[in-house]
């Protein structure tokens, strides 16, 4: 995985609630057998029409959003079934931060072992961004060191994270990593051990 630190980039404002896992990557889409390329499927029925043409009115189709590594909703978010390609198709179109109030529990373990950092912040700081996103581009600076959500007008918003997986996105190491961190306690045990 790509460690994460600070992530520099304009919003991306989803202003949903109960955002569940078909909608962030619908079922047709799950018979892939990559862990990369669904991000062209994100939230593939709100961005594209029945022929495949992009509805011009949806967020992530429109221009001032392209390139945002921040994305922004409301409570519930990545509710539904624990289907982990959610994680895959977010990861995969770019976005390393997802900020809401609250996210189902599954959605949320997922996205530490995928690489993305998911940000618990107060419905009253989702709606203040969210709100900022949604009348011009905004741009926020988020800092993980320092757990951080930084405005480009000068607003921060503090956040909370377990240090095992502050530890675990700011090295980028997923859980095959964590345990190679041991591999000297572990070959001095297997040294050690009988073998009949």
């Amino acid at each position: 995985m790509e460690p994460i630190n600070q992530v520099k980039s304009v919003i991306t404002p989803l202003d949903r609630k109960n955002v569940d896992t078909d909608q962030i990557i619908s079922k047709e889409f799950l018979k892939r057998i990559e862990r990369t390329g669904f991000g062209r499927y994100l939230f593939y029925h709100w961005r594209f029409d029945e022929q495949g043409n992009e509805i011009s009115d949806f967020v992530l189709n429109k221009p001032e959003y392209k390139g945002s590594q921040i994305l922004v909703a409301q409570d519930n978010f990545g509710c539904g079934s624990s289907r982990e390609h959610a994680p895959w198709a977010i990861l995969d179109y770019g976005f390393r931060v997802v900020i809401a109030p609250s996210f189902a529990d599954i959605f949320h373990n997922n996205c530490f072992k995928n690489g993305i950092l998911p940000i618990k912040l107060t419905e009253a700081a989702c709606d203040e961004i969210l709100a900022k996103g949604m009348q011009s581009p905004y741009n926020v600076e988020v800092n993980l060191e320092e757990q951080t959500v930084k405005g480009e007008d000068g607003s921060i918003y503090s956040f909370s994270i377990d240090p095992y997986y502050k530890q675990m996105l700011l090295n980028g190491w997923d859980e095959i990593s964590l345990t190679f961190q041991y591999e000297e306690h572990i070959k001095a045990y297997e040294e050690k051990r009988i073998v009949f």
